[in-house]
């Protein structure tokens, strides 16, 4: 068994290795984080609980059964079977019961709090859409983050190219005394920070990479990648912050859960407000009982004769059968005066009401004040990718000057270096701003209800 169990375990490993290998779009990060992420998992115990809850608020409407039994020992003077009392006498007593309630009116109470409990699942329901929209949120701007990191290392591992060419240019230069030996130094120390800025780029997008393999889960990171798609920012549509706004009060869990939570808050007043309607239930049971004495008979006269006789006791079961009784009956309560404890309560249920309304709107002024944060995020970073553009193009064409001018013994190598790090910023500048002005863009969408994408 175990041969055959050692290239199983092997050909299972293979394959994860290879599903590890595969890059990771962004729709397949975000539908892992969503299956496999602790917090949602958690959300989801929530929405359990709350859907016990609301069966035991419908249970309530049910009849309870109830079973019962109950024995006695008595010593000395007891009761006979005859009902009289006798001196050293030990008796046993058995009694059964089988009860019943149910109640026919609480004063609106369960009703209303099957509908309460109703709207609490509602709340904890978009609780947990609203949990899942965060996951969505953190994975797509950890992917966002992935994406400008490699940006940047492209950058700088083509600077190495670049800086290496002009190293192996200038040794040949100094070997025919066209170049100095410090000029080379230069150069190789050039070289040296080029490939130190790599390192560090190499370094952030690993640890961008872990980042967002935490937020899925993943056991092992290692071999982890994403898919680097084509990105066109250039017909990116904002829209009206008020517009975004309208969309996401319409349809985002955040505020539906805020709703949910004020209209079952108007059913714990009405919940309160019961306390002042009467109640009524009704109840029914069956009993018997069994009696024994230490006198294992009992006397009686009879009344034709006038003579007196001894009887042994009933058996078992006849007095079973002779005892058996019901009962049914209602119940009916009418508060008087509860020591204002339920005016208390109606207030106490409406103070809450009014600071769950503030709590709805305090939700709402958040969510436009982000909303507006990130559609002047956007806005900048659209401005600011116009005029990146531009001053990368102006710093390309500087570059390619001074770099012809270098080579022709016309500019010395710190206006090279000069001319090369500016253009290096500028590179970075340019993908910094696309980058947050596609995350900015995207998030604006997803605010109106449309899916994460890039």
């Amino acid at each position: 068994m175990k041969h055959f169990a050692i290239p199983i375990l092997a050909s299972l490993l293979s394959v994860s290795a290879a599903a590890q290998e595969t890059p990771w779009t962004l729709e397949a990060c975000i539908l892992h984080a969503l299956e496999h992420n602790l917090t949602i998992k958690q959300q989801q115990l929530q929405v359990t609980q709350s859907e016990i809850e609301l069966n035991t608020s419908e249970s309530n409407k049910l009849p309870d059964i109830s079973a019962g039994t109950y024995e006695s020992l008595n010593f000395g003077q007891g009761r006979s079977v005859d009902n009289t009392y006798t001196r050293n006498s030990n008796s046993t007593s058995t009694s059964f019961s089988l009860s019943s309630s149910v109640p026919i009116f609480q004063g609106t109470r369960i009703n209303n709090t099957i509908k309460q409990n109703r709207l609490n699942l509602e709340a904890a329901t978009q609780d947990l859409e609203k949990a899942r929209d965060n996951i969505r949120v953190a994975v797509a701007q950890a992917y966002v983050q992935i994406l400008y990191n490699m940006e940047i290392l492209d950058v700088a591992l083509n600077q190495i190219k670049i800086d290496s060419l002009q190293v192996e240019r200038l040794t040949v230069m100094e070997q025919i005394e066209k170049a100095s030996s410090a000029e080379v130094a230069q150069q190789k120390a050039a070289l040296g920070q080029s490939r130190l800025s790599a390192t560090q780029a190499r370094n952030n997008l690993n640890l961008s990479l872990l980042d967002l393999s935490q937020l899925l889960e993943l056991h092992d990171p290692e071999g982890f990648s994403i898919v680097r798609p084509e990105v066109d920012i250039d017909n990116l549509l904002l829209g009206s912050p008020d517009d975004i706004y309208a969309d996401a009060v319409r349809c985002k869990p955040i505020v539906k859960a805020e709703e949910f939570r004020l209209d079952a808050q108007d059913y714990s007043v009405k919940i309160a407000k019961g306390g002042y309607l009467p109640t009524l239930s009704a109840s029914a049971g069956l009993g018997s009982s069994y009696f024994t004495s230490s006198k294992a008979s009992r006397t009686y006269t009879d009344p034709a004769s006038g003579q007196t006789h001894v009887a042994p006791l009933e058996s078992f079961s006849d007095q079973l059968k002779n005892n058996f009784n019901q009962s049914i009956g209602l119940s009916l309560s009418i508060p008087i005066f509860s020591r204002f404890q339920t005016r208390n309560q109606i207030r106490s249920a409406e103070l809450s009401r009014t600071n769950q309304q503030l709590q709805l709107e305090n939700v709402k002024k958040n969510l436009y004040k982000e909303i507006q944060q990130a559609y002047y995020n956007a806005l900048a970073a659209q401005q600011r990718y116009r005029a990146s553009r531009d001053a990368r193009a102006s710093a390309k064409e500087s570059y390619d000057l001074v770099t012809a001018k270098y080579e022709n013994g016309k500019a010395n190598i710190t206006e090279f270096n000069e001319s090369r790090n500016a253009f290096l910023e500028s590179e970075s500048n340019v993908a910094q701003a696309r980058y947050e002005c596609l995350f900015s863009a995207r998030l604006l969408d997803f605010y109106r209800g449309d899916t994460l994408h890039l």
